[in-house]
């Protein structure tokens, strides 16, 4: 089966296609920036194909011929347009996808509760799937809650909340439980909602065997990372935005991407008795042993990151005239040395990971801290690996 893949330079789609690869289908993968691409083990065994979901001549170009289509973008970078940007680009998917004459298109969307007050996230995750679904095409929407798995947004918040700060004060939604789901699992059961013969669209809900709270499962993490137990204290008087703050100053995720997940996490995100219930046979891990495959996978390096998803302001967009981009400068210096050169090599490819930066290290971490105080990324911007480097 041709399967079209948007979203491959993110996380889950860049963890799908070589599964979809193992399992015979032929991928070819919608992209931004294709470049993304080019160092990953499967790229030559793709075909890739460089577009916008919001460009709908592109998408109907690419999407034709294909049998089935996997919907794994967001737009919750985006800022405050980002929930009608998600419709646009939802819509167009639809109406590529029925133009193709797909059979089935796969969506993963956010678990959460069907009622009025949900946060503006997870209400536009449920509306991209009701666009989706609005067409001939039927589609199968798979809602998971938190995703653990090595370089994954959501563990890689709890990772650094509960490394970082063995004393923490927190807001309410600590508190708040969810069902967390393995990476792996979730990758199964997406290969498998490929091949849904059904001619109706459902929603199916999905989650690991363990219902548990964020304070839980940062102690959970802890003791599989070794450390001692956390101490945490809640607050019940932090706002979302301050929250977001918290979360933007010691971890990785930048202000404006903490935000909206923050929000929705004021709801219980649980699994319900709804009619996709069992459409999909699955036998999920505990969430104990996917944070154990996840930090037993953190040496060696990890496949994708929630930042590979995540474009530089300096890209282009759609709607850019053709010819932007920038012009290209470059920089050369000659100093003579007589070190080998695979010895100079990995000199500079350790540079800003475990052994920070030669010169001036304290400037780079004062700069990197003072970047995260007005909600950037500072220096924990991710790598795959500690010493080696993708240019």
């Amino acid at each position: 089966m041709r399967v079209l893949v948007t979203g491959a330079t993110g996380y889950i789609g860049g963890r799908l296609v070589p599964r979809l690869l193992a399992a015979g289908h032929e991928v070819t993968c919608l992209a931004r920036h294709p470049e993304k691409l080019d160092d990953l083990p499967w790229r030559d065994r793709v075909s890739v194909a460089e577009g916008d979901v919001l460009d709908a001549t592109r998408l109907k170009e690419v999407a034709a011929g294909c049998d089935a289509g996997f919907y794994l973008v967001h737009s919750m970078a985006a800022g405050k347009e980002f929930a009608a940007i998600d419709q646009q680009a939802a819509a167009n998917f639809r109406d590529a996808a029925a133009d193709a004459g797909m059979l089935r298109v796969v969506y993963l969307g956010g678990l959460g509760p069907e009622q009025e007050d949900l946060s503006p996230h997870l209400a536009s995750r449920h509306r991209v799937g009701a666009t989706l679904a609005s067409g001939s095409t039927p589609v199968t929407e798979l809602r998971a809650a938190v995703i653990i798995g090595s370089g994954s947004l959501s563990f890689e918040m709890l990772r650094y909340l509960t490394e970082v700060l063995p004393v923490m004060t927190t807001p309410r939604w600590v508190r708040t439980r969810c069902q967390p789901i393995a990476v792996e699992d979730i990758l199964d059961l997406l290969v498998t909602a490929a091949s849904d013969t059904s001619a109706e669209s459902r929603i199916v809900e999905v989650g690991g065997p363990d219902v548990l709270t964020y304070q839980e499962m940062m102690q959970i993490y802890a003791e599989e990372a070794g450390l001692r137990r956390r101490l945490i204290l809640p607050v019940p008087l932090l706002t979302p935005r301050l929250s977001s703050l918290w979360v933007g100053l010691v971890t990785p995720l930048p202000t404006r991407v903490a935000r909206p997940l923050v929000e929705s996490l004021r709801h219980e995100v649980i699994v319900g008795d709804t009619p996709g219930a069992g459409a999909i046979p699955y036998h999920p891990i505990s969430y104990r042993r996917a944070v154990r495959n996840a930090l037993a996978a953190l040496p060696a390096g990890t496949e994708t990151r929630w930042s590979d998803a995540e474009s530089s302001p300096a890209h282009p967009v759609p709607g850019d005239p053709r010819w932007s981009g920038g012009t290209l400068f470059e920089d050369q210096r000659l100093i003579p040395t007589d070190a080998l050169p695979h010895h100079m090599y990995w000199a500079c490819t350790r540079i800003g990971g475990d052994v920070g930066y030669y010169g001036m290290n304290w400037a780079w971490k004062l700069r990197g801290f003072a970047d995260r105080l007005v909600g950037g990324v500072g220096l924990r911007r991710g790598r795959r690996h500690p010493e080696q480097l993708r240019v």
